[in-house]
């Protein structure tokens, strides 16, 4: 195994992004720790804050959203952005309807198409990404008084040129037997049309088998409903119970949500 050192610069996900795992780092880190000579592997990287909290030397970043590994990829490139941004209603349609004629040209892995996900993104309502059965982005304008929209990524840029980002679904993924894997699935919840395809019941117990199967270090987190509970203690996980910030809520509601952080082959 070759020891590559851990980077250290602190660097928030240059996206907003609903159920971010930033909350969770501290969490993560001790366990981290023991096996930060290890390539990170996230299955479902998200906004990579988790990525960015833990800063490890190499790590593989896979999602199935193409348009969020397009623009992550964009970065490694080193993107400026030339894209007028404003915090404006008729701007933000204006945007998503030539985010949608991208998509449905195939032209989606453009610097164009990075760009306005990154408006959009910033915009949008929540900071949702969500998509319909065409794989277009539908989520609606935001309600925000005032935005601050970033056109220099440079501090994530020689970064993210040692991380590797691919968008496959996790069985296709290359894994070592060493890695450690992360993995933050999509809440067991109604909503999961975070891709076109989504994220149902079928995918929630084909990944959790997906983890239990690897032999090195894994840790998953999960809303803590009763059948996410079933299933990963039915696969010999460690479970710890957490209270998860409820960060978005379209009742209001903001007590803390219950969460599972799930371990396996963990040497303590």
């Amino acid at each position: 195994m070759v020891t590559r050192p851990a980077l250290t610069q602190k660097l928030k996900s240059p996206l907003k992004w609903a159920g971010g795992k930033r909350w969770l780092v501290p969490y993560l880190k001790p366990i981290w720790a023991l096996y930060c000579d290890r390539r990170l592997v996230e299955p479902l990287c998200g906004g990579v804050a988790v990525a960015l909290g833990l800063m490890p030397g190499e790590a593989l970043l896979n999602d199935v959203n193409i348009h969020l590994i397009n623009f992550f990829r964009w970065i490694s490139k080193g993107l400026t952005l030339q894209l007028p941004m404003n915090n404006d209603k008729n701007l933000y349609y204006r945007y998503r309807h030539r985010f949608n004629e991208l998509i449905r040209e195939r032209r989606h892995e453009t610097r164009e198409a990075a760009e306005l996900f990154y408006y959009l993104n910033r915009t949008c309502y929540n900071g949702l990404c969500r998509f319909n059965k065409k794989g277009e982005f539908n989520v609606p304008f935001g309600s925000y008084k005032k935005i601050n929209y970033y056109r220099d990524f440079n501090p994530y840029h020689d970064l993210f040129q040692r991380w590797k980002f691919q968008s496959l679904d996790f069985e296709e993924i290359n894994l070592r037997p060493d890695d450690f894997l992360y993995a933050d699935p999509p809440y067991d919840v109604e909503f999961t049309q975070y891709s076109k395809d989504g994220f149902n019941w079928d995918d929630q117990v084909r990944l959790a088998n997906w983890l239990a199967s690897h032999p090195g270090p894994v840790v998953s987190s999960n809303q803590a409903t009763d059948r996410i509970v079933e299933l990963y203690r039915g696969l010999d996980f460690e479970l710890k119970m957490l209270n998860a910030p409820r960060l978005i809520s379209c009742t209001g509601n903001r007590e803390p949500a219950r969460e599972i952080l799930a371990t396996k082959n963990i040497c303590i």
